[in-house]
């Protein structure tokens, strides 16, 4: 970004939220792949969106695939590295050195509906493993130096996260039931870890250099296109990982973290994730999210921070069972303590923006307007008293979206409405338009309507959620469930098909238009 252009978020653009897992293609192994980020561009490009934001790339804690419980803030999933297009892969000889077997378990990858994470990940990790031996045996020393550099540029998190990886496979279960000397990392535990482990060690640590040249490559190609990638944060990581096993002074355990009672729950929320110790972490004058924040504007161009109020405040729930309470418990202390967060997060220069849904103080999204950092603004949350507040209502400073990853689509909310819901909501100019009778079913009229509402708002950024776009009814997550249903979505149309699908041709067009008309190309 040049000295004079203004951040992303300051912008009147419009954006499409993507999972990458989402995303099919003519080569991928079954889950959407980092260079696939380039290869969606050109459908970005014919709807007139200039950011593509997707879902925390980081690898989640073991026995788990929601990617806001990872096993390191720092760590890419291997999911989605592309093997196809590493250079020792091509050595080997491509698809030709896959077995039999490998064969079939990447068409029955393929053929899915859904990312079959149990056949994925086992079937790149062997892949994985038989590139790094390639790397040992005949790498060029151009490439032996970038990994070197790669280590170096990311020793702070990399060095206890490939030792851990490779604890783990020895030991499965949790880090806290490990043998004391390496659960409590004492250091002669630890260098006879390394010692003894050295190739595996070698070995998580490749893999990762692997991923974040693909991604960087990634996201050079879209900023070359005039794309802003987006990446998301998540709030904490989970126990088991890398990032608490390393770093067991700055994290709590006699507590998990949840969100308080609201309208939605009436025993609140609890994560079963570790709160952080905030003095701590303030006496070190908050590097562990400087880090964090010069990590992620290495790989994106706009970060969403989840659950912002959680740096503002924390809500413990007591694992003895006592009441909850907030850390820190004063809204003094809690201002001061959210806004030096985000100012560290920011300080290396990625545009942000606040996941500031569900039960947020007042004094929060004052503190985020004054820091110039935009909220998100839900149509479908948009109600008080019966009424919804209409989007040229909406402050410039925010984004505009129809949905998260953690609602139904849109066409599934609106089928769902009562009646009395639906007549509120069409009262909002724009939506009056569509006839009483149209209004029921969600239909073109409706879809178009909706759309054009959003990108209509003042909103510096509308964000559209990608089956919004096509209409489509199937969703990304269920809160409160578990299961292969979750985190597991993909398209039914490949890349390489997409825009000649008359359906998304069509709506790809009609986006186009929608942003022209709302001035919201960018240009």
């Amino acid at each position: 970004m040049s000295a004079t252009e203004k951040p992303v978020t300051h912008r009147r653009l419009a954006g499409m939220l993507c999972p990458l897992f989402s995303i099919r293609s003519a080569s991928d192994w079954g889950v959407g792949e980092l260079p696939d980020f380039t290869r969606f561009a050109p459908l970005l490009e014919r709807a007139g969106m200039r950011v593509l934001m997707t879902l925390p790339l980081l690898e989640p804690s073991p026995g788990q695939e929601s990617p806001y419980s990872p096993i390191s803030a720092f760590a890419l999933d291997p999911l989605y590295i592309s093997i196809d297009e590493i250079p020792e892969m091509e050595a080997l000889g491509g698809r030709t050195a896959l077995s039999t077997e490998d064969r079939g378990w990447l068409r029955a990858a393929r053929g899915a509906s859904a990312v079959r994470h149990d056949i994925v990940r086992p079937l790149k990790k062997r892949w994985l493993e038989r590139c790094f031996a390639r790397f040992g045996e005949e790498a060029s020393s151009e490439r032996r130096a970038d990994l070197a550099r790669f280590k170096e540029a990311h020793a702070h998190w990399l060095s206890d996260y490939a030792l851990f990886r490779c604890l783990k496979e020895h030991y499965p279960q949790s880090w806290r039931a490990w043998p004391e000397a390496l659960r409590s990392k004492a250091p002669e535990a630890v260098e006879e870890a390394r010692r003894a482990h050295a190739e595996e060690i070698a070995f998580y640590e490749f893999v990762q250099w692997i991923a974040f040249r693909q991604l960087e490559e990634a996201r050079a190609s879209l900023r070359s296109l005039g794309i802003s990638l987006g990446g998301d944060e998540p709030f904490l990581v989970a126990e088991d990982s890398a990032d608490v096993w390393g770093n067991q002074d700055l994290y709590r355990f006699d507590a998990t973290v949840g969100a308080p009672p609201d309208a939605f729950s009436a025993t609140g929320q609890d994560w079963g994730l570790p709160p952080y110790r905030w003095d701590r972490i303030a006496a070190d004058d908050f590097a562990l999210f400087r880090r964090r924040g010069e990590h992620a504007a290495r790989l994106f161009d706009l970060v969403r921070i989840d659950h912002v109020v959680g740096l503002y405040r924390t809500y413990h729930r007591p694992i003895d069972g006592a009441e909850p309470y907030f850390v820190p418990g004063v809204e003094p202390a809690q201002r001061a303590q959210g806004e030096a967060v985000l100012a560290a997060f920011a300080e290396a220069g990625a545009a942000l923006i606040a996941e500031d849904l569900g039960v947020i103080p007042d004094f929060v999204r004052h503190s985020l307007a004054q820091l110039g950092i935009p909220g998100f603004r839900v149509l479908r949350w948009e109600e008080r008293d019966g009424r919804f507040r209409p989007p040229e209502e909406w402050p410039a400073l925010s984004v505009a979206t129809n949905g998260t990853h953690d609602t139904e689509t849109t066409a599934v909310w609106w089928e769902a409405l009562p009646d009395h819901q639906r007549a509120a909501i069409r009262e909002i100019p724009g939506l009056a338009d569509v006839p009483e009778d149209l209004a029921v079913s969600y239909n073109h009229h409706v879809h178009r309507a909706l759309l054009e509402t959003l990108l209509a708002s003042p909103s510096h950024l509308a964000l559209l959620p990608v089956q919004d776009v096509f209409g489509l009814r199937e969703r990304i997550n269920t809160p409160n469930t578990v299961g292969p249903q979750n985190w597991s979505w993909r398209l039914p149309w490949s890349l390489h098909t997409m825009d000649r699908e008359d359906h998304v041709a069509g709506a790809l067009d009609d986006l186009a238009s929608l942003a022209r008309r709302t001035n919201r190309l960018g240009r």
